[in-house]
């Protein structure tokens, strides 16, 4: 497959991964929307080119909600989605795990997850949870309030580093969490301990829960910033499935590295541009806001074979 098929194949997931989420959505009355159409482009990459993962003989089906860790019960996680257990495989760590959906969306659409998993979601007493913890599909660690998935990340890039192992830690953050503390030690100590082995892809949307990221708390300059910390750092178009691709292929040094994505948060769906400046979640005022959001999604699925 040349460059340009798959191009066009990454980005027929990346449209099939926001058609799936808006299905959701409008069937529920609710859902995080908005992450789907930032960061649907940087999940295809990830999954179709970037991650170096164990193959799968077939889509998983995912499972029961087990229980707590404890005496006699070990943890049980989403590793499984990953093919993981390689020395030489990557691990993906999901910071925002409000992101879980788009995450259970690309694993339908790259064979990883049985599609029939979808109909679990946010289901009493199933691992395929709204917000994702260690035991969903595809997550490898609960990353509790957001900003402590890189810490987490970290420390497993830190071990596998000790054990000599040829896979990477590879992360995915959303820009709000970016302004806590913990992000920022966790920076200053990746780089002291020469995590190259670290990719870091940042979906930087420009909002968060309360608004724009600017009038909440500003994080530009947000490059220099990382670079002065000690990091190898780019800054992209987050929906140039190339360049995403490009970044994550080259050869890693001996610090870690981060991609910073800049995104629209209503990239694919302009109907949500009417909800400035509160994307974090969709919930619907009424029926004719729903119906509306339901036409749409009737008109891109004829578009998104």
């Amino acid at each position: 497959m040349n460059e340009q098929q798959w191009r066009d194949e990454a980005q027929h997931i990346a449209d099939r991964i926001r058609l799936r989420v808006l299905q959701n959505t409008v069937s529920r009355n609710g859902g995080y929307l908005s992450q789907a159409c930032s960061s649907a482009e940087i999940f295809s990459a990830l999954y179709t080119r970037i991650l170096r993962l164990n193959e799968l003989n077939a889509p998983l089906m995912p499972g029961d909600f087990t229980g707590t860790p404890g005496p006699g019960h070990p943890a049980v996680t989403g590793a499984a989605f990953n093919g993981a257990g390689r020395s030489d495989c990557d691990n993906f760590i999901l910071s925002p795990a409000q992101y879980a959906l788009v995450l259970y969306a690309t694993l339908v659409e790259t064979g990883r997850m049985d599609p029939r998993g979808m109909a679990r979601y946010d289901q009493d007493g199933s691992a395929v949870e709204m917000i994702g913890a260690e035991h969903s599909p595809g997550m490898e660690v609960t990353t509790g309030s957001l900003g402590q998935g890189i810490s987490q990340a970290a420390g497993i890039a830190f071990a596998r580093r000790q054990r000599g192992d040829q896979g990477r830690v590879v992360l995915l953050m959303s820009d709000g969490e970016c302004q806590s503390g913990e992000f920022w030690e966790a920076v200053q100590a990746m780089s002291y301990h020469k995590l190259g082995n670290m990719l870091i892809y940042v979906d930087v949307n420009g909002y968060q829960c309360d608004g724009k990221m600017t009038s909440v708390m500003n994080l530009e300059p947000f490059h220099d910033r990382l670079t002065a910390f000690g990091a190898r750092v780019y800054r992209i178009d987050g929906h140039d499935l190339l360049k995403l691709a490009e970044l994550g292929l080259q050869p890693a040094c001996n610090v870690p590295t981060f991609v910073l994505c800049d995104t629209d948060p209503c990239h694919g769906l302009p109907i949500l541009k009417g909800r400035y400046p509160k994307f974090h979640y969709v919930r619907f005022a009424s029926e004719v806001e729903r119906a509306a959001y339901a036409a749409v999604y009737q008109e891109m699925a004829k578009e998104v074979s």
